[in-house]
């Protein structure tokens, strides 16, 4: 039974870190995976950096899109790094400054 207990407390302690990726606040404004690059400019600001990654196609091989990576911080030591492709945001991670 122990056992069975503290496997489901790790399980719960990953699946919050996973969910805690998919959002990040600005201010007293949350910004999500999913959100239009628009959306984040208007929560956020300007980021401190803005970098093109490149282009990515998509499922059809009929359109490509661009992969764009933006930075925000420090923040409490902490950089956020936003990736977008074709406007949207897919992912958000973040980095400890040095």
């Amino acid at each position: 039974m122990s056992r069975r207990y503290t496997l489901g407390l790790a399980l719960l302690a990953f699946a919050g870190q996973a969910w805690a990726a998919d959002t990040l606040r600005c201010g007293s404004q949350l910004i999500s995976v999913g959100d239009r690059s628009g959306e984040v400019l208007q929560k956020c600001g300007q980021p401190v950096a803005r970098d093109a990654l490149g282009y990515k196609r998509s499922a059809n091989r009929r359109e490509e899109y661009q992969v764009e990576e933006w930075t925000y911080g420090p923040n409490g030591g902490m950089y956020q790094f936003l990736r977008f492709e074709g406007n949207r945001l897919v992912q958000i991670t973040s980095k400890r400054g040095q």
